[in-house]
């Protein structure tokens, strides 16, 4: 993915262009980080024995161009997901060097992982919005924030309802993360059309195939059935 603000520029890909690399679950050398031991063994208390890989990003937040792009609005990953229950999917995020508030660390709104989905949208932001980048649309913006400064290695483990976002870098550096979303293979898939999700399911399919010629009766369970690979265990149902 390009940041917005140079997404239409001529630079040839490379780190100061690409702000985002999803679904490196092919690429062995990447693929390591999501079956490390120190990361499973937390994994394993969400999700039990059976563990999928059902969403992985490595992401490089660059510098803000000064239109506030880098920023990501405040949002719930489950907006994303059609697979159920929630209680077992987990998030692990890794810093992969010093974040703090100056280069756009992690935002939390505590306690919001005890709520329900709330729907989402492209937030209303005057320097433009990056693809897929939905936000809640209405929240208390009087709940209480918590900014995750990290060090190198530094992870942190989440709940797929817990609102999260992060602001913008205003470094001249990039802010590297990898991160994973793990599910347990026993969830099962549900169909989002008439709920809230249903936008995102029209906007990935739309990419789907715009990007990869994919057309038919595709649903974002396919795409997301694509995107999964078993970690440990047995794959029942994802």
């Amino acid at each position: 993915m390009k940041d917005v603000s140079i997404a239409k520029s001529g630079y040839a890909p490379s780190e100061k262009v690409i702000n985002k690399v999803q679904d490196f679950q092919e690429d062995e050398e990447l693929f390591r980080y999501c079956s490390l031991p120190e990361i499973l063994k937390y994994v394993e208390c969400f999700t039990g024995p059976n563990i999928m890989a059902m969403h992985t990003m490595l992401i490089n937040k660059p510098p803000d161009s000064g239109k506030k792009t880098s920023r990501h609005p405040l949002h719930q990953d489950l907006h994303y997901f059609p697979f159920r229950p929630s209680n077992s999917i987990v998030c692990a995020w890794t810093a992969m060097e010093h974040t703090d508030r100056n280069n756009g660390c992690l935002v939390v709104l505590p306690g919001t992982h005890k709520g329900t989905l709330e729907p989402h949208d492209y937030p209303q932001w005057e320097g433009g919005v990056n693809i897929i980048y939905h936000g809640i649309q209405n929240y208390d913006e009087n709940l209480a924030r918590m900014h995750l400064g990290m060090e190198k290695g530094d992870t942190v483990f989440f709940h797929p309802l817990l609102i999260h976002g992060s602001g913008r870098n205003r470094t001249q550096g990039f802010r590297k993360a990898i991160s994973c979303h793990f599910a347990s293979s026993e969830c099962h898939y549900i169909d989002v059309k008439g709920t809230s999700q249903e936008n995102i399911e029209k906007e990935i399919l739309l990419i789907a195939e715009k990007f990869h010629g994919l057309t038919g009766s595709l649903s974002l369970k396919d795409i997301w059935r694509f995107r999964a690979r078993l970690v440990k265990g047995q794959r029942i149902h994802l």
